[in-house]
C-alpha cells in the first residue's frame, strides 16, 4: 500500500533530585485527517533505479555503481536533480569519462564513469529518478505547531524497494474520481486527479512512521480529539476518515480487534472494517488509503496503514502516539 525513522527530542530539566523528565511538544488534541492527499517527494539527489548497456559496454559494471546509489555530485558539483546531472555530464563530455560522487548506505563513495557513443549521443548506461509522486490520506495536523502526518507508513522506491532518502516535497489537494475495488489477493486502489498547484504543506520528512511536515494552509475548522495513549486504545467498535469520491470526508464502521503494545512499528493493532457501504464501494482497504485517522469515542487513537492482501475488509493500524513522537523530531 502506498502509501511513508525520526530521532527523539527529549528535553532534561534539572530538579532537586537531578531526575531527568522527558517532555513531548506534540498536542492533547489534534485536528483529524481525511483528505485524500496527492505526495511528492524529492530525492536527496539522483537515484539510480536500472541500467542498460551502450553498444558492447556496461557502464554502470565498469563503474562499480549499481542500483540503489544516488548521485550527489558530477565533477564536484553538485546535482539535486536530472535536469542538474545531464547539464554536468554534458560539460564534462569532452572528457569521456566524469568523476561521480555517489551514496550507498548513506556512505559517500566517488568513482569514475565512462560515457559512450550511441548514435553520436553520450550515454551514461543509467536509469534515474529524482522524484516520487502518489496518493495518500492525511492523518493529523498538530493546531499548535502545524506539523502534520500522513500515511503511517514509509515511501519506498518502487524497482529498489529501498525507502527514499528526501530532501523536500509537498502536499497537495486531489479530487477522487473512482475506486478499483479490492478482492482477495487483489489489493485495489483509488484513482484521483491531481491539484499540483493547490499545495496543503511541505514534507521534511519520510520516516518508517509516516510522512511529516508543516501544513501551510490555514487550519481547517474540524472538531479536534484528544491524543490516546497506547493503553487507552481498545478492542471493538471505531471508526476510519477518508475519502472516496471528490474531496467529501466520510466516516465508516469498523472493529478493532487486537491491540499490540509491544510493537514499536507501524502494525500496532489490527481491524476489520464492518460499514456496509465501504466494503460495497471499495471491497475493504485499497491503496491510497494509507494515513486515514481511526477514531474511537472521542479520541484519536492512529491511522491506517496496511492491507491484510488474502483478506482486505481486515488491516492494521498504527498509535497515533508513535506517529507523534516521530513527528516531534
Amino acid at each position: 500500500m502506498f502509501f511513508k525513522k525520526i530521532k527523539k527530542r527529549i528535553s532534561f530539566l534539572l530538579l532537586i533530585l537531578s531526575m531527568p523528565i522527558t517532555t513531548l511538544a506534540y498536542s492533547d488534541y489534534l485536528i483529524p485527517g481525511g483528505e485524500n492527499i496527492g505526495i511528492e517527494l524529492h530525492a536527496k539527489g539522483v537515484l539510480i533505479v536500472g541500467t542498460y548497456k551502450v553498444g558492447d559496454h556496461t557502464p554502470s559494471e565498469e563503474s562499480g555503481l549499481k542500483i540503489g546509489d544516488i548521485i550527489t555530485e558530477i565533477e564536484d558539483n553538485k546535482v539535486a536533480n536530472i535536469e542538474q546531472m545531464v547539464q554536468k555530464i554534458d560539460a564534462a563530455s569532452i572528457k569521456e569519462v566524469v568523476k561521480v560522487t555517489y551514496l550507498r548506505n548513506n556512505i559517500e563513495k566517488e568513482t569514475n564513469l565512462k560515457l559512450y557513443k550511441d548514435n553520436n549521443v553520450y550515454k551514461t548506461g543509467l536509469y534515474v529518478k529524482d522524484r516520487i509522486v502518489g496518493v495518500g490520506t492525511l492523518t493529523f495536523i498538530d493546531p499548535n505547531t502545524k506539523t502534520f502526518g500522513a500515511l503511517g507508513h514509509e515511501i519506498t522506491e518502487k524497482t529498489t524497494g529501498q525507502i527514499l532518502e528526501i530532501k523536500d516535497g509537498k502536499i497537495f489537494n486531489t479530487n477522487v474520481t473512482g475506486i478499483d475495488a479490492s478482492t482477495n489477493g487483489n489489493p485495489g486502489e483509488k484513482n484521483a486527479s491531481f491539484e499540483r498547484e493547490e499545495v496543503k504543506g511541505t514534507v521534511s520528512e519520510n520516516t518508517t512512521q509516516g510522512i511529516f511536515g508543516t501544513y501551510t494552509e490555514p487550519l481547517p475548522s474540524k472538531k479536534q480529539y484528544k491524543v490516546a495513549s497506547s493503553t487507552e486504545i481498545k478492542e471493538g467498535k471505531a471508526k476510519i476518515l477518508t475519502v472516496t469520491s471528490g474531496k467529501e470526508i466520510s466516516e465508516y464502521e469498523i472493529v478493532i480487534t487486537q491491540v499490540n503494545t509491544d510493537s514499536k512499528k507501524n502494525k500496532n493493532f489490527v481491524f476489520e472494517i464492518t460499514d456496509s457501504k465501504l466494503l460495497e464501494k471499495t471491497g475493504g482497504i485499497v491503496q491510497g488509503m494509507s494515513g486515514s485517522p481511526i477514531i474511537q469515542g472521542d479520541y484519536i487513537v492512529g491511522a491506517v496503514t496496511h492491507v491484510v492482501v488474502d483478506n482486505p475488509t481486515k488491516g492494521y493500524g498504527i498509535f497515533i502516539e508513535n506517529m507523534l513522537k516521530e513527528a516531534e523530531n
